[in-house]
Protein backbone atom coordinates (compact mmCIF):
# COMPACT_ATOMS: atom_id res chain seq x y z
CA UNK A 1 0.00 0.00 0.00
CA UNK A 2 1.04 3.57 -0.58
CA UNK A 3 2.60 5.74 2.12
CA UNK A 4 0.08 8.48 1.36
CA UNK A 5 -2.29 9.53 4.11
CA UNK A 6 -5.80 8.12 3.97
CA UNK A 7 -8.06 10.46 2.02
CA UNK A 8 -11.64 11.04 3.04
CA UNK A 9 -13.22 9.24 0.07
CA UNK A 10 -10.71 6.43 -0.34
CA UNK A 11 -11.99 2.88 -0.21
CA UNK A 12 -12.60 1.67 3.35
CA UNK A 13 -10.62 -1.16 4.94
CA UNK A 14 -13.73 -3.35 5.26
CA UNK A 15 -14.56 -3.02 1.54
CA UNK A 16 -10.92 -3.54 0.61
CA UNK A 17 -10.79 -6.77 2.62
CA UNK A 18 -13.83 -8.03 0.73
CA UNK A 19 -12.54 -7.27 -2.77
CA UNK A 20 -8.74 -7.65 -2.58
CA UNK A 21 -8.90 -11.38 -3.35
CA UNK A 22 -10.91 -10.74 -6.54
CA UNK A 23 -8.38 -8.42 -8.16
CA UNK A 24 -5.86 -9.32 -10.86
CA UNK A 25 -2.24 -9.17 -9.76
CA UNK A 26 -2.78 -10.46 -6.24
CA UNK A 27 -0.24 -12.83 -4.75
CA UNK A 28 -0.72 -16.38 -5.98
CA UNK A 29 -2.52 -15.14 -9.11
CA UNK A 30 -1.20 -15.93 -12.57
CA UNK A 31 0.22 -12.88 -14.29
CA UNK A 32 2.15 -9.80 -13.39
CA UNK A 33 2.02 -9.02 -9.65
CA UNK A 34 0.57 -5.67 -8.71
CA UNK A 35 1.23 -3.94 -5.40
CA UNK A 36 -0.83 -0.81 -5.99
CA UNK A 37 -4.33 -2.17 -6.62
CA UNK A 38 -5.79 -0.16 -3.75
CA UNK A 39 -4.23 3.09 -4.96
CA UNK A 40 -5.50 2.34 -8.46
CA UNK A 41 -9.06 1.78 -7.25
CA UNK A 42 -8.87 5.01 -5.23
CA UNK A 43 -7.74 6.81 -8.40
CA UNK A 44 -10.69 5.45 -10.39
CA UNK A 45 -13.08 6.44 -7.59
CA UNK A 46 -11.57 9.94 -7.62
CA UNK A 47 -12.34 10.23 -11.33
CA UNK A 48 -15.88 8.90 -10.87
CA UNK A 49 -16.57 11.13 -7.87
CA UNK A 50 -15.27 14.36 -9.41
CA UNK A 51 -16.29 13.78 -13.01
CA UNK A 52 -12.94 15.22 -14.06
CA UNK A 53 -11.16 14.13 -17.25
CA UNK A 54 -8.48 11.49 -16.88
CA UNK A 55 -5.75 14.07 -17.56
CA UNK A 56 -6.73 15.92 -14.36
CA UNK A 57 -5.99 12.94 -12.11
CA UNK A 58 -3.70 14.15 -9.28
CA UNK A 59 -0.13 12.90 -9.80
CA UNK A 60 0.00 11.17 -6.40
CA UNK A 61 -2.45 8.59 -7.80
CA UNK A 62 -0.02 7.79 -10.61
CA UNK A 63 0.31 8.60 -14.29
CA UNK A 64 -3.17 9.37 -15.63
CA UNK A 65 -2.60 7.43 -18.85
CA UNK A 66 -1.43 4.32 -17.03
CA UNK A 67 -4.45 4.47 -14.72
CA UNK A 68 -6.78 4.94 -17.70
CA UNK A 69 -5.27 2.06 -19.69
CA UNK A 70 -5.50 -0.23 -16.67
CA UNK A 71 -9.11 0.85 -16.12
CA UNK A 72 -9.91 -0.14 -19.73
CA UNK A 73 -8.15 -3.52 -19.40
CA UNK A 74 -10.14 -4.30 -16.24
CA UNK A 75 -13.34 -3.23 -18.00
CA UNK A 76 -12.64 -5.54 -20.94
CA UNK A 77 -11.86 -8.49 -18.62
CA UNK A 78 -15.01 -7.97 -16.53
CA UNK A 79 -13.15 -7.17 -13.31
CA UNK A 80 -15.38 -4.19 -12.46
CA UNK A 81 -18.51 -6.30 -12.86
CA UNK A 82 -17.12 -8.98 -10.52
CA UNK A 83 -16.26 -6.32 -7.95
CA UNK A 84 -19.74 -4.81 -8.14
CA UNK A 85 -21.36 -8.22 -7.71
CA UNK A 86 -19.20 -8.92 -4.65
CA UNK A 87 -20.22 -5.75 -2.79
CA UNK A 88 -23.80 -5.32 -3.99
CA UNK A 89 -25.22 -7.25 -1.03
CA UNK A 90 -23.55 -4.85 1.42
CA UNK A 91 -24.14 -1.29 0.15
CA UNK A 92 -22.17 1.61 1.59
CA UNK A 93 -24.82 4.22 2.40
CA UNK A 94 -22.19 6.86 3.15
CA UNK A 95 -22.12 7.77 -0.54
CA UNK A 96 -25.90 7.66 -1.06
CA UNK A 97 -27.24 10.84 -2.62
CA UNK A 98 -30.81 11.77 -3.42
CA UNK A 99 -31.44 14.58 -5.84
CA UNK A 100 -34.58 16.49 -4.90
CA UNK A 101 -34.02 19.44 -7.20
CA UNK A 102 -36.86 20.83 -9.25
CA UNK A 103 -36.54 22.29 -12.74
CA UNK A 104 -39.12 24.72 -14.11
CA UNK A 105 -39.70 24.71 -17.83
CA UNK A 106 -41.70 26.94 -20.09
CA UNK A 107 -45.34 25.77 -20.38
CA UNK A 108 -44.91 25.08 -24.11
CA UNK A 109 -42.10 22.66 -23.35
CA UNK A 110 -44.41 20.60 -21.17
CA UNK A 111 -47.17 20.24 -23.77
CA UNK A 112 -49.48 23.05 -22.66
CA UNK A 113 -52.29 23.99 -25.02
CA UNK A 114 -52.13 27.27 -26.87
CA UNK A 115 -50.71 28.79 -30.00
CA UNK A 116 -51.05 27.13 -33.39
CA UNK A 117 -51.58 23.48 -32.45
CA UNK A 118 -52.98 22.37 -35.79
CA UNK A 119 -49.96 22.35 -38.08
CA UNK A 120 -52.00 21.68 -41.25
CA UNK A 121 -53.84 25.01 -41.07
CA UNK A 122 -52.53 28.51 -40.88
CA UNK A 123 -53.84 31.00 -38.35
CA UNK A 124 -55.43 32.98 -41.19
CA UNK A 125 -57.70 30.27 -42.53
CA UNK A 126 -57.84 26.99 -44.41
CA UNK A 127 -55.46 27.85 -47.25
CA UNK A 128 -51.84 26.77 -47.20
CA UNK A 129 -49.24 29.52 -47.39
CA UNK A 130 -46.42 27.50 -48.98
CA UNK A 131 -47.09 27.30 -52.69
Amino acid sequence: MSSLPHRRHDISDSIWDRICDLLPGRSGHVGRPCVDNRLFIDAVFWILRTGAPWRDLPPDYGNWNSVYMRFKRWRDKGVWERLLNSVIDHPDYEWLMIDASCCKVHPHASGAKGGNQDMSRTKGGLIQKYR
